[in-house]
């Protein structure tokens, strides 16, 4: 009676995509005892494993690519002279370092993130006519963004709260390029860009020539 051998009772393929029988070739390899016919042995699996990716062959560095993959594959016990210098199993197993991701305001999501970096950067300046423009410019960002998201008007006061608590007090927009854009003229803004309600027209309808 013949038995039956699953692959969920076979070892665990290391590089699944050169199947079965190349990790077979390389542990044959690694087992064998004379060096000379290791590296003979391992230069013809490089062959095999080359010619089951063609398209990767102007890849650069494609032969280093080939020699790492076979290593990993041995789980670095195959013991050759290879013509590049060897992986190690500390970097490729090493964790990456975490990512810092972008700094969110949950209360005013609406505001965005980009209007948290512009009023970093306005901290920064020094001040006077140039800091004052952009102050205002980022108020009156903020005061579309605010329209954009909930409503069709807002107080100024309001808008200014939210600048001086997001800049832990260190931003005002000044007196002299008070007040903000009206609501109304960034409402008609918006609509132009295409961002507004739409408002429907009915169409006529033709009436069509009989001939």
């Amino acid at each position: 009676m013949i038995s039956l051998q699953y692959n969920t009772d076979r070892e665990k393929l290391i590089i699944p995509e050169y199947g079965r029988h190349i990790h077979k070739m390389i542990q044959q390899v690694t087992e064998e005892s004379d060096r000379e016919k290791r590296n003979k042995q391992t230069k013809a699996i490089i062959g095999v494993m080359g010619n089951l990716n063609p398209h990767l062959r102007d890849v650069p560095d494609f032969q280093h690519k080939l020699w790492d993959q076979l290593f990993i594959m041995s789980d670095f016990q195959l013991d050759v002279d290879a013509p590049f210098d060897l992986p190690e199993r500390e970097v490729l197993e090493a964790r990456p370092e975490r990512l810092d991701y972008p700094k969110n305001n949950n209360k005013y999501r609406f505001y965005g993130n980009n209007i948290l970096r512009m009023i970093d950067v306005a901290i920064g300046w020094e001040e006077g006519d140039m800091k004052d423009a952009l102050v205002f410019t980022i108020a009156n960002h903020m005061k579309k963004c605010f329209l954009n998201w909930n409503k069709d008007t807002v107080e100024d006061v309001v808008i200014h709260a939210h600048l001086e608590e997001l800049s832990d007090g260190k931003l005002k927009v000044a007196a002299s390029q008070l007040p903000l854009t009206e609501s109304s003229e960034l409402l008609k803004i918006k609509s132009k860009n295409g961002n507004g309600p739409k408002h429907h027209h009915k169409q006529r309808s033709k009436k069509r020539k009989r001939y």
